[in-house]
C-alpha cells in the first residue's frame, strides 16, 4: 500500500492511528523539529500563539491571512508532520474570503484547520464576554470552507465557543447544524468537565477535539481520561511557547541582574544540542560535498 502523500491524507491516518491524537502547538518551525524529534504524529499553529509570538499582539482578531501564511510556510518547509492551522473565523467576513483562507493554507501545505462560530470582534475562546454569530451563519461558514477544498483530505474543524455562551446543549446542536454543513469533526471550546465531552462525543458521533490549554477553563485532563470520554484529538496548543517566555524572563533578568549568564545555563539548549535538532552538520556536510571543503 502506498503512503498517503498529501498533509490532509496524513493528518488523516495519525487521526485513525492515535487515539486520542495528540497535537502540539508549534510556535516557529524550530518547535515543528522538537515536536517531531519528540514522536508526536500532528502539530498545530495556535492563532493566539501568531498574535502574541509572531507579531507581539493579543488574541482579539487583529491578524491577517498572510501573517499566519508566513508560519505555516516556515513550518511545512522543514517538518512533514501534518499541520492543524487556527484560522479564527475564516480572515473574513465572506464565503469567498473563508476560500481563499483554505485554498492558501492547503498551498502552503497544511493538513488542517479549524474555523470558529465567533463574531467578527472575536476573543480568546476562555475568556469571558465572547459573542457568537447565528447557527446558519457558521454553517454557511463550514459550508464555504468544504467548498474550497482543493484536496479532498484537507482536514475541516468546526469550533463552537456555545458552551460559553448559551450551554452544553445548544453547542451540541450547533455541531451537528457544522457536521451537517460538511465539517470531518467537531471542537468544544472551553468545556469544564469530561461529562460534557462524553456528551458531546456520543451526540454528534464524529471526531472531537479537546482544547488542554493551560490556565484556561478546561482542566488539564490525562490522555486516558479524554480517551475514556470519547475524545478523538487533544490538543495543547501553547504549552511549549509559555515554557519558552517564562525562561527567556528568566534569562533576560538574570543576565541584567548580574552582569552574566553564567546562573542560568541549566536553561539553555547548548550549541551542540541545537546544531543536531536543526540539522546543521547535515549541511555544512553538504557545503564540503560541493566545494571541497572550501571556506
Amino acid at each position: 500500500m502506498n503512503a498517503p502523500t498529501s498533509p490532509g491524507a496524513r493528518f488523516r491516518v495519525a487521526l485513525r492511528d492515535e487515539r486520542p491524537l495528540q497535537i502540539v502547538g508549534a510556535i516557529n518551525a524550530n518547535h515543528a523539529l522538537l515536536a517531531q524529534r519528540a514522536g508526536y504524529r500532528a502539530i498545530y499553529l495556535s492563532g493566539g500563539g501568531v498574535s502574541a509570538g509572531s507579531l507581539g499582539l493579543p488574541d482579539l482578531g487583529i491578524i491577517g491571512l498572510e501573517d499566519v501564511l508566513v508560519d505555516v510556510r516556515r513550518i511545512t518547509h522543514v517538518c512533514d508532520l501534518p499541520l492543524l492551522v487556527d484560522v479564527d473565523i475564516g480572515f473574513g467576513p465572506s464565503a469567498f474570503n473563508i476560500a481563499r483562507t483554505v485554498k492558501s493554507l492547503i498551498q502552503a501545505g497544511a493538513a488542517a484547520c479549524h474555523i470558529e462560530d465567533q463574531a467578527g470582534a472575536k476573543r480568546c475562546g476562555h475568556r469571558p464576554g465572547k459573542d457568537i454569530v447565528s447557527v446558519q451563519e457558521m454553517a454557511d461558514r463550514v459550508k464555504a470552507a468544504v467548498d474550497a477544498r482543493t484536496d479532498r483530505d484537507f482536514f475541516i474543524i468546526a469550533r463552537t465557543d456555545a458552551i460559553a455562551v448559551d450551554g452544553v446543549e445548544a453547542a451540541i446542536d450547533r455541531a451537528r447544524a457544522c457536521l451537517e454543513a460538511g465539517a470531518d469533526a467537531v471542537f468544544a471550546e472551553a468545556a469544564h468537565d469530561l461529562a460534557t465531552y462524553r456528551r458531546f462525543a456520543d451526540a454528534v458521533g464524529a471526531p472531537l477535539l479537546a482544547n488542554i490549554t493551560e490556565f484556561g477553563q478546561t482542566p488539564l485532563f490525562a490522555l486516558d481520561e479524554l480517551r475514556e470520554a470519547g475524545v478523538a484529538m487533544a490538543l495543547y496548543p501553547l504549552s511549549a511557547f509559555r515554557a519558552m517566555n517564562k525562561a527567556a524572563e528568566a534569562v533576560y533578568s538574570a543576565i541584567r541582574r548580574d552582569g552574566h549568564q553564567r546562573s542560568v545555563l541549566d536553561l539553555m539548549q547548548t550549541r551542540e544540542e541545537l546544531y543536531e535538532r536543526i540539522g546543521y552538520h547535515r549541511f555544512e556536510q553538504r557545503l564540503d560535498d560541493l566545494f571541497g571543503g572550501r571556506r
